[in-house]
């Protein structure tokens, strides 16, 4: 089980997208919205279909829970609220579990989902790519999990969150954020994964920027840390730049989990106004120096 975390818009689905290709490793796209977006709206799967019509999480539902139900996704957003939420990370940091039963319940849902998924596409490794920390705390207490954590320069991902963008299943306005609270949520997530792993949970940290700029050395090296095969062939979709992707069945995500075809890797630099870009620089300063990055942007 590879837990892909990070705040949104860091690369977590790029990389997701990235370590699908490898063999016996299947994708799954943010699982934690997958009883809200798919089994309650239906939205579509990375294959382009309804998640009611998608052939792989048919069979995942028949196997896991013997189909899809409402009043399962209605229990399972009702357990989210009350276990698996960003206030509550303290209490599992200190090691103060509570709610154990209700914990206990939730994450034995994920962890049906995991092993259905993984016997029908007959993989040894599915990655869930649902970024929360909280998410992570919940399963590491009861799963053997290992974690991607996924860094971008706060900076960058300020002016991603700023821009608009429409949701490609139905052309909707996706969320927008300050710079402020973009930098106040960077700081959160990355503290969070950092006592994590203080913790003694494997957390592997991976930068955004080193992915773009050196797709094949950087995913050969998580491949490697990860234990997933990483010989020459395994690699061969990755060529340059340029990675060619195939159908995912992603259920939840960033718009390229819809990405199928060649892409090509590139850094975009949106602007921030000066004002919100030195916000950010301050508000997320020690981070960022710990990161590596660089105090002008």
């Amino acid at each position: 089980m590879i837990f892909v975390g990070g705040l949104g818009r860091s690369g977590t689905t790029l990389l997701e997208r990235l370590l699908g290709e490898l063999p016996g490793v299947a994708p799954l796209g943010e699982v934690v919205h997958l009883w809200r977006r798919g089994v309650q709206a239906d939205e579509p799967c990375g294959c382009r279909q309804s998640f009611s019509q998608c052939p792989f999480w048919h069979k995942v539902g028949e196997r896991a829970f013997g189909g899809w139900r409402a009043a399962k996704a209605e229990r399972l957003q009702e357990l989210r609220g009350k276990v698996d939420r960003t206030r509550r990370v303290p209490v599992f940091a200190f090691g103060l579990i509570s709610r154990e039963a209700l914990l206990t319940e939730y994450v034995a849902s994920y962890y049906r989902i995991y092993a259905a998924a993984a016997e029908i596409v007959n993989g040894r490794v599915v990655v869930d790519s649902s970024k929360h920390a909280s998410l992570a705390y919940c399963l590491s207490a009861i799963m053997d999990l290992q974690v991607v954590h996924v860094v971008r320069d706060p900076r960058a991902v300020a002016a991603s969150w700023r821009r608009k963008v429409a949701r490609p299943e139905d052309g909707r306005p996706m969320a927008r954020w300050t710079p402020a609270r973009t930098a106040v949520h960077w700081v959160v997530q990355n503290l969070a994964y950092e006592v994590l792993r203080v913790k003694g949970v494997p957390v592997l940290r991976v930068h955004y920027e080193d992915l773009v700029e050196e797709p094949t050395r950087t995913l050969r090296r998580l491949a490697e840390r990860l234990g997933l095969p990483c010989g020459e062939p395994d690699f061969a979709f990755l060529v340059g730049h340029e990675a060619r992707l195939g159908v995912a069945h992603t259920v939840s995500g960033n718009p390229m989990r819809f990405a199928v075809g060649r892409i090509r890797f590139r850094e975009n630099h949106a602007a921030l106004p000066f004002p919100h870009r030195w916000a950010v620089t301050l508000i997320t300063l020690p981070f960022l120096l710990r990161y590596g990055y660089r105090l002008t942007y």
